[in-house]
């Protein structure tokens, strides 16, 4: 018996250390990726690539490659985590974001040729304050687009907060005591909260989740307690989910092409001529 035991116990030791030596983020993308892809019914053609730095996915609709950031992947353990990078980075193309931010330069670029760099509206539209407002924002709706996509695999969407919290963060929030990137996921936490409750209450369990959790439960509570709060709440993410549903059917039925994407070549026609 204890030879069995002994051999049993070798057995899985060995094979743990062989799915830890053999398992990585960047090796999974393309796996991953194609789940996404079959379960949400987009483009099948849509292939995958992991590059280093930035990944610039403002020309997906002619190439077909969604690229991705081993920036991004290095915050992933497994399957649920880098799905919930993928499933993001797809948000942003689903939702238009890389081509609306092509049509916002090339307004601020119009605004300064026309106006002059001293203008005050070439001034506002030309601001780091402006930049940032309009990055955060596209980045929770990515999140929250990746959520919905994520929701029809196999992969624990909870994910999405685990890596976001994995980030680097703020100064101030470390000086708070804050999970890092607190305002992000708790986007993602209260737009899952409304919309898929049964996966709030499965958990995820790893002490990043555990860690965020003593953050926005406090957060919840306040909110149920207080009805006007709760209300605007429920709005709020009803509109959010109907409005994610709107860009992935939209995405879907013109073959990957978001209206941003449209606007922007039509743009780029009238640019040219």
């Amino acid at each position: 018996m204890k030879k069995i035991i002994v051999s049993l116990l070798t057995f899985v030791l060995v094979g743990t250390s062989v799915y830890a030596a053999e398992w990585s983020a960047a090796n999974r993308v393309p796996v991953v990726g194609k789940e996404l892809i079959s379960k949400n019914n987009l483009p099948a053609k849509t292939t995958f690539k992991v590059v280093n730095g930035y990944a610039d996915n403002s020309n997906v609709s002619t190439t077909n490659v969604i690229k991705i950031s081993t920036d991004d992947l290095e915050y992933a353990g497994n399957d649920s985590e880098v799905a919930a990078v993928i499933a993001s980075e797809m948000g942003y193309i689903i939702n238009g974001s890389y081509s609306k931010s092509l049509m916002r330069d090339a307004a601020k670029n119009a605004l300064t040729t026309n106006l002059g760099s001293g203008n005050i509206l070439a001034t506002a539209a030309n601001s780091d304050f402006l930049a940032n407002k309009v990055s955060q924002d596209d980045q929770k709706e990515a999140d929250i687009t990746g959520i919905d996509l994520m929701m029809k695999t196999s992969y624990n969407p909870l994910a999405m907060i685990v890596v976001i919290t994995k980030m680097p963060g703020s100064t101030w929030e470390a000086l708070q005591g804050k999970p890092a990137n607190t305002d992000r996921a708790m986007n993602v936490f209260d737009y899952m909260t409304y919309n898929y409750p049964t996966k709030i209450k499965a958990g995820y369990g790893c002490q990043e989740y555990r860690a965020f959790l003593e953050y926005a439960n406090p957060i919840v509570e306040d909110r149920n307690a207080n009805k006007k709060k709760l209300d605007k709440f429920n709005k709020e993410q009803k509109k959010n989910k109907a409005l994610r549903a709107q860009k992935i059917s939209q995405y879907k039925s013109t073959g990957g092409i978001s209206g941003w994407d449209a606007s922007y070549t039509i743009l780029k026609s009238l640019i040219n001529e």
